[in-house]
């Protein structure tokens, strides 16, 4: 009692001017016929034992003490613990998520949370070091000060809710002081930031852990050069974005004694336009030599039910010789004779009719399917050498191509041009010098020449390493020129490495052990967006086909080999159709979004139905103008791949 006096008269002194000193009286109720406790004020004097409502919960008073704004009974659940009196609430709040340590210093350690969720309102956070209740706090984060040097400290979390509810325990997270100041030692930088997937409103990261003397606690993400959060494991969501814009990220590492890596490299990553994302072209490549050896005919496009899934056509190639557009096997295009039984509608050519062959048997695909639009695609890996000489006179260039793909004779045929540029800038078959402006100065011509109501579009490299074919030549320059890019993801691997080793030649992602890093689609996919490249403007692209190698025994990706292994075509080695292989050599596993295969000594790398299926989820995450593929004749006769592709981007 003398104790509880002294505190009372300590009290009175404490308080403001005109506040309140003594407990507030309770009302009656006649109609519940109960005593309704007043209302918690704050500066006023309340002693152990006095009962009030907060929020319509009963709260009786542990010690005496005088309150202050902030110190609502929920808030403070040393001064005040509920009497049931508020309802019969017994649900507890959700556990706190991602405990971590956010800093260290020699006498402190810095935590984060995630917040808990509560039917009734979360009051506050305990914080318990090493099972001992040291604080609560309203808030997600908190500073445990006071600590020894050098010390290792485990700590969890409880969420409290406003009828006194408390959480189970949150997982533990330990931190280790620094040592007084002497430990000056950074971490190693994060490797390998990526993006690994975009919504509507997320970007998904990923890096490569890092390591560090006295190790690492946290890695701090970074949109924009402003820290947006810190998170212990080394993947990361951010969430809440505004749709179809682009963001750039970098994250630090950060150790149990305070110190930060430099940042990681920059990575950009542009949301989707809106849920599901991305477009629906549907584009296939058909090449003209795949009536000779291949048996392949247009007429093929529409029995194998190609036709219907397909938005578009690129008709490969036409030949650059002398920087102009030529026609590449005038035989093929327009010249051979079709019976009535190899004929789209089932009429034979005539000799004397002004257009046979190809294109002609085109135009008859376009009258059954008038939704499907066709691209004269020039250059290819064969005939892109002539592109250096266009480069230095693109307006000549343009215009030759223009009087091919409008000749009189077929100019109902195509709906547009497709420039296949192996490589601007850089090396295909043969090396090309012409200058990083070449590309844009060609794309820009072209445009220009075939105007508005044209399709302009280019086939592109896929090499997005740092200072790779990406970066050699404008392509966001002339992105404003096209309608949309063929982005070759595929081809990344293949036996012209001879004794290997084995990978797959189009994988969507990274994996370990990959050959080159930065070989892969989704690697390129990021770096053409950086280059403000809209997404929409850009097709994923699909190998129609494998590529192989023999004299491996390891049928995981990463083995020796001793050469291409033998494809249905002698001048082709190391490539062969999915037609062919699913049958010959089926898949035996997946890496990185695509399948492989092992059969005896042969080693092969191809997509299926489910890979295709997965590698379209990717296009419409990304918000991409759908996919293409090469090319038609590697389908099966009932169109398996075409159709997965078609299915995938709904």
């Amino acid at each position: 009692m003398k104790h509880r006096k002294a505190l009372a008269v300590l009290t009175a002194l404490l308080l403001p001017f005109g506040a309140a000193v003594a407990a507030p009286t309770t009302a009656y109720s006649a109609a519940s016929n109960q005593v309704a406790f007043a209302e918690w004020a704050p500066w006023t004097a309340y002693t152990a034992g006095t009962r009030v409502t907060y929020q319509g919960v009963e709260y009786e008073c542990r010690q005496s003490h005088t309150s202050q704004p902030g110190w609502e009974p929920p808030n403070v659940g040393a001064l005040w613990r509920t009497t049931g009196g508020g309802g019969p609430d017994t649900q507890a709040p959700s556990v706190p998520g991602n405990v971590r340590s956010t800093g260290v210093t020699s006498s402190s350690v810095s935590l984060a949370w995630n917040a808990s969720t509560d039917n009734v309102g979360v009051s506050g956070y305990e914080i318990y070091r090493g099972g001992t209740l040291v604080t609560t706090v309203t808030g997600t984060t908190h500073t445990d000060s006071g600590l020894s040097a050098s010390t290792t400290y485990s700590y969890t979390v409880r969420a409290r809710d406003a009828a006194g509810n408390l959480s189970a325990h949150s997982t533990a997270v330990s931190a280790t002081t620094s040592g007084g100041g002497g430990d000056t030692q950074a971490p190693t930088v994060p490797a390998n930031l990526r993006s690994t997937g975009v919504t509507s409103n997320s970007v998904s990261l990923a890096w490569n852990a890092s390591t560090d003397n006295v190790g690492v606690t946290g890695y701090e993400i970074y949109r924009g050069g402003t820290l947006v959060t810190t998170v212990t494991g080394t993947t990361h969501t951010d969430a809440g974005l505004a749709s179809n814009t682009t963001f750039t990220y970098t994250v630090r590492a950060r150790d149990a004694a305070g110190n930060r890596s430099g940042d990681s490299n920059e990575v950009s990553a542009t949301t989707t336009g809106g849920p599901g994302g991305g477009g629906n072209k549907v584009l296939g490549y058909f090449v003209q030599w795949g009536v000779y050896a291949r048996n392949y005919h247009v007429k093929n496009i529409d029995t194998s039910g190609s036709a219907a899934k397909l938005t578009h056509i690129n008709y490969a190639f036409a030949n650059t010789t002398g920087g102009r557009c030529t026609i590449g096997d005038s035989f093929a295009d327009y010249e051979k004779s079709y019976t009535a039984d190899q004929s789209v509608d089932g009429v034979a050519d005539t000799w004397d009719q002004p257009l046979r062959g190809n294109f002609n048997q085109l135009r008859k695909l376009k009258k059954k399917y008038p939704n499907l639009k066709i691209l004269f695609s020039i250059g290819g890996w064969t005939w892109s050498g002539g592109f250096t000489q266009a480069a230095a006179n693109p307006t000549a260039f343009a215009e030759s191509c223009y009087k091919m793909v409008e000749d009189p004779r077929w100019a109902d045929v195509f709906d547009g041009i497709d420039i296949d540029w192996e490589y601007p800038n850089a090396c295909g078959l043969t090396c090309d010098t012409s200058g990083f402006a070449s590309f844009k100065n060609v794309m820009q011509a072209v445009r220009n020449r075939f105007g508005p109501n044209n399709l302009v579009t280019a086939a592109i490299t896929a090499d997005g390493t740092s200072g790779g074919k990406i970066d050699a030549a404008d392509y966001g320059g002339a992105a404003q020129y096209v309608d949309w890019y063929n982005v070759m993801t595929y081809d990344f691997f293949g036996a012209w490495a001879a004794q290997g080793p084995t990978a797959p030649h189009s994988p969507l992602t990274s994996y370990t052990g990959i050959p080159i890093a930065g070989f892969y689609s989704d690697n390129a996919i990021q770096k053409l967006k950086s280059k403000n490249i809209d997404a929409k403007k850009l097709l994923l692209g699909i190998g129609f086909y494998g590529r192989g190698w023999t004299g491996v025994t390891q049928s995981a990706p990463g083995g020796t080999a001793t050469g291409p292994a033998q494809g249905t075509y002698p001048d082709s080695p190391g490539i062969d159709d999915y037609k062919v292989l699913k049958t010959k050599c089926p898949a035996t596993g997946t890496v990185a979004g695509t399948a492989y295969a092992h059969c005896g000594n042969n080693w092969w790398s191809y997509d299926t139905p489910a890979t295709i299926g997965g590698k379209m989820t990717y296009s419409k995450n990304q918000g991409l103008g759908g996919a293409f593929f090469w090319e038609l004749s590697g389908d099966t006769t009932n169109g398996e791949l075409i159709t997965a592709l078609k299915n995938g981007l709904g």
